[in-house]
Order: C-alpha cells, then sequence, then structure tokens
C-alpha cells in the first residue's frame, strides 16, 4: 500500500516509540466517517456565518479595522468561579488595555458560566452569529482558566469569528508574571536602552527529519522548506533554516538561550513529533507536547534526551518578546477523550484524566525572566497528511499569512485569521461531502478522509495568550 493511499498522523507515543496513532488505511478511515457524521448543530452554525468570516471585516462594522485592538475591543473571559487571586493578577493587563482603548465599552470584563455553549454565552451578551459588536463582545477575548473551565470545543467556535486567545497557570503569581511581561513589552519606548525584551529581526525554522517516517517528511519537505524560503526576507527579516541534523535539542535551548553577545529570534517556527503519554502517567501534565528533536533515532523508546519539555527551558532563558509556532502533536493542549477515532455507537477513549494546556507554552509564557508574547500551537494530534491536498500538492497560504501578519506587526490573534477560516470553510465542505455519501453518491475514501483530516488540523490551532499582543518590528535589531 502506498503512503498516498494511508493517513499520516502525527506523535510519538514516550513509552513504545512508535507513532500514536499507526498509519492508517484510507478505508479504514472512511468508515469511521461514514458511521459517525458530524454534528448537525455545529454545521449549521458553521455554514451561517461561513459568508460573514469571509469578508476583511470579519463581522465587524464596515469602519472597523480587525487589526486595530483599539477599533476591535478586547475583552478577558473569566469563569464564574476564577478565584480573585488569579482576577488581581491579570487586573494591569486589564488596565493597560483600557488605557489603549479610548472608548471604555470596548475592553470587558466578561464572565462564562459552566455548560454554555457558543451561541448561549453569545445570546446572554446580547450578540448573534454572524454579527461582532466590540460594545457588547469585543473582537479580541483572552479566555482565562484553562480547558476544565471553560472547554476547548467553546474556544474553538467562538474563534471561527471572533480572535481568541487561551491563558492557563498554575499559580497567580504565574499569572502575574505574564501580565507584566506584556506590560513592559508593550510599554516599552523606542530608543530606549536594550532591556530583556531586545530581540533579533530574524525568523527561524526547526524542523526534524526522520528516516522511513513520513510524517517528518512531510512536515519538513512540505511546510517548512517552503515557509523557510523567502516569506521572512519579504517583511524585512533574516531567516535560519535548522533542518533533520541541525534540529537538535541542544540547539533548540540555544535558541531560547543564546550565547552573550548574541540576540535571540523575534519568531520561532517548529515542526516536529510531539510526545504522547497514557492517561495517569507521571509525566504526562508536564511533558505532553514536548517538541522530539533530532537526537531520537526514529526507532525505540523515548528518553528525555530526546525532546525539549518545559523542564528543559532554562531560568537564564531569553525569551521575553518573542512569537513562537509549534506544529506539533499536542504542543497546545490535550483534550480528555479521543474526538476523531472512536467507533460509532461507542464512546470516545480516554486520552487523558483531565483536559489541560502544555506545559511547555506555559512556560515559556510565565517565564520569570520575561515571557513570551504568545505561542500558537495544535490542540490534539496535528495532521502531517492535511499539509499537501488531495490532487493539488502543498496548500501553504493559510501558514504564510499567518507568519507575515506576525511578522508585519499585526496581532497575533488577527494573524490566525486565514487558519480559522479554513476551519469553517472545510468544515463545511466536509459535511457536505458526508450528506452526499449519506443519499447515495459515491464520494472515493481519499477524498473523504483528506478533507476530514484538513479539518482536524484546521479546528486544532489556537493561541496560547493574549490574542491582542503585536510584535514591535520597528525595534527589532
Amino acid at each position: 500500500m502506498t503512503h498516498e493511499e494511508m493517513l499520516i498522523t502525527n506523535g510519538i507515543d514516550a513509552l513504545s516509540g512508535r507513532a500514536l496513532i499507526p498509519p492508517l488505511a484510507l478505508s479504514e478511515a472512511a468508515a469511521f466517517l461514514k458511521g459517525a457524521p458530524d454534528d448537525p448543530a455545529v454545521t449549521a452554525l458553521l455554514q451561517s456565518i461561513w459568508r460573514t468570516v469571509e469578508d476583511p471585516h470579519l463581522g465587524l462594522p464596515m469602519d472597523l479595522d480587525p487589526a486595530s485592538v483599539p477599533q476591535a475591543g478586547w475583552a478577558v473571559v473569566f469563569h464564574r468561579d476564577e478565584p480573585q487571586a488569579t482576577r488581581e493578577a491579570l487586573a494591569p493587563l486589564i488596565e493597560h488595555r483600557r488605557g489603549q482603548v479610548a472608548d471604555g465599552t470596548r475592553v470587558k470584563v466578561l464572565e462564562y458560566r459552566s455548560g454554555e455553549g457558543r451561541a448561549q454565552w453569545l445570546a446572554r451578551h446580547g450578540v448573534g452569529a454572524g454579527t461582532v459588536d466590540p460594545t457588547k463582545v469585543p473582537f479580541y477575548l483572552l479566555l482565562v482558566g484553562g480547558p476544565e473551565k471553560i472547554p476547548f470545543a467553546f474556544g474553538h467556535l467562538l474563534d471561527v469569528e471572533y480572535a481568541v486567545g487561551l491563558l492557563q497557570f498554575d499559580t497567580a503569581e504565574e499569572y502575574a508574571r505574564y501580565a507584566e511581561s506584556i506590560v513592559r513589552y508593550e510599554r516599552y519606548e523606542s530608543g530606549e536602552p536594550v532591556t530583556s525584551a531586545a530581540r533579533a529581526k530574524e525568523a527561524v525554522y526547526f524542523a526534524t527529519r526522520h528516516d522511513y517516517d513520513r510524517a517528518t517528511q512531510l512536515s519538513a519537505d512540505s511546510l517548512v522548506k517552503p515557509l523557510a524560503n523567502g516569506a521572512a526576507e519579504r517583511r524585512g527579516f533574516r531567516s535560519l533554516s535548522l533542518v533533520q541534523d541541525e534540529a537538535t535539542k541542544e540547539r533548540l535551548s540555544r535558541l531560547f538561550d543564546p550565547p552573550e553577545g548574541t540576540q535571540p529570534p523575534a519568531f520561532l517556527f517548529t515542526a516536529t513529533h510531539g510526545v504522547g503519554f497514557p492517561p495517569g502517567h507521571a509525566l504526562q501534565l508536564a511533558a505532553q507536547g514536548a517538541l522530539l528533536c533530532q537526537d531520537w533515532s526514529g526507532f525505540g523508546a523515548l528518553s528525555p534526551e530526546h525532546y525539549f519539555a518545559a523542564a528543559d527551558l532554562p531560568a537564564s532563558a531569553r525569551v521575553h518578546g518573542l512569537i513562537a509556532f509549534h506544529f506539533a502533536c499536542y504542543g497546545g493542549g490535550t483534550p480528555s477523550h479521543d474526538r476523531f477515532f472512536h467507533k460509532p455507537g461507542m464512546p470516545p477513549t480516554a486520552i487523558a484524566d483531565k483536559p489541560f494546556l502544555a506545559a511547555l507554552p506555559k512556560a515559556l509564557l510565565a517565564h520569570p525572566g520575561g515571557g513570551a508574547l504568545a505561542v500558537i500551537a495544535h490542540v490534539e494530534r496535528a495532521w502531517g497528511y492535511s499539509i499537501v491536498t488531495a490532487n493539488a500538492g502543498p496548500q501553504l497560504l493559510p501558514f504564510e499569512n499567518a507568519i507575515g501578519r506576525i511578522l508585519s506587526g499585526q496581532p497575533v490573534g488577527h494573524a490566525m485569521k486565514d487558519l480559522n477560516e479554513r476551519y469553517a470553510a472545510l468544515a463545511t465542505s466536509l459535511s457536505s461531502l458526508l450528506e452526499e455519501v449519506s443519499f447515495g453518491a459515491t464520494v472515493s475514501d481519499f477524498e473523504l478522509v483528506s478533507s476530514w483530516a484538513e479539518r482536524n488540523d484546521a479546528e486544532g490551532y489556537v493561541v496560547l495568550g493574549d490574542p491582542a499582543v503585536q510584535m514591535r518590528v520597528d525595534d527589532l535589531l
């Protein structure tokens, strides 16, 4: 059976060194789909707002620019039971945003209540699908407290119309550190002495590539190499590619903690396997989604020397002002149950005792020396197969546009526009295919499964951190 007849997924089991999901025959994957069609309520929602998100104004009034935080507005969303200590820790960031937005009605502190869906939550605030009113629900939304309190699915659907960021730490001190890092970075004035936020005007692309491993070959050859060829230079950035033998754990560590006299890059894109652990394992919360480096041979069980986890980020690291994008299985977080591979009529398989955000992005955001601005990463498995669309070759425009907007200094939440729109488009397209199948039409397994993989991949990208942060492009060195 050829690679083209198999579904390729990202992610390596830390205990066995084998793929979290072995390559799956397209016919087998198609059987999952035909027996378990998508939620019709979700499909109807996405179809109802698809035409709106295609518009450049994203449902905002025509005279408002979605790339302008003062115009589009900003809100923090707390679960109603979020501890007071967390609220107080983020107060400096809230006040900072109020100082940026002249219209006081466009900066809000909103509440989420357990069990609310997207439509119910918006309706409680007087907003319906297809309309973004920043005086009621601002465009930039920071969801605080993690997926146990505010579910991943709520954020995924909200992100189709809004610019959403997720934030979760274990202590109020970490929330305070992140808030202080953002305020300090954004208040830094051009011409002031170099601070911990000083960074090189450089974009680094880091990609592993293992022999006999179709997933990393796809991500290295069809994703990273094309992205690294010109996207940064067109915006005045230097570009550095670290692929295959150069993609070691030691080299990644030096990117976060460069030698004295050199400045760290402003942007980092990584494409690697993410490490996965079984539910209840002692390392799952600490190392799930860790970046598997080239140090691993491609065979056999893993050891901590093979992957870069939160524990590997040194206290001396210089990450203040960094924006990172991790293409890796579970690199952004892990749901409690498998959403994609379970037999019709059977409950989904548990993959974690509880849903959680990945530890490495959290460590980057709350670093004691000054946190990263934001980390874009993937919840659930990343789908290497989705990089190359059936019969059409690589489809990299959403990645290119996201990176281009970030390097142009646009808010990171708005930079995700194409990826979010792609999710809505692919979800509605997949629904149409499944409907055709239900009516007896012949749809090839290849077309059906490729549409499914692309939809799953697009759904999973999230911003960890404040979606309103912007790279200070003019101050880069």
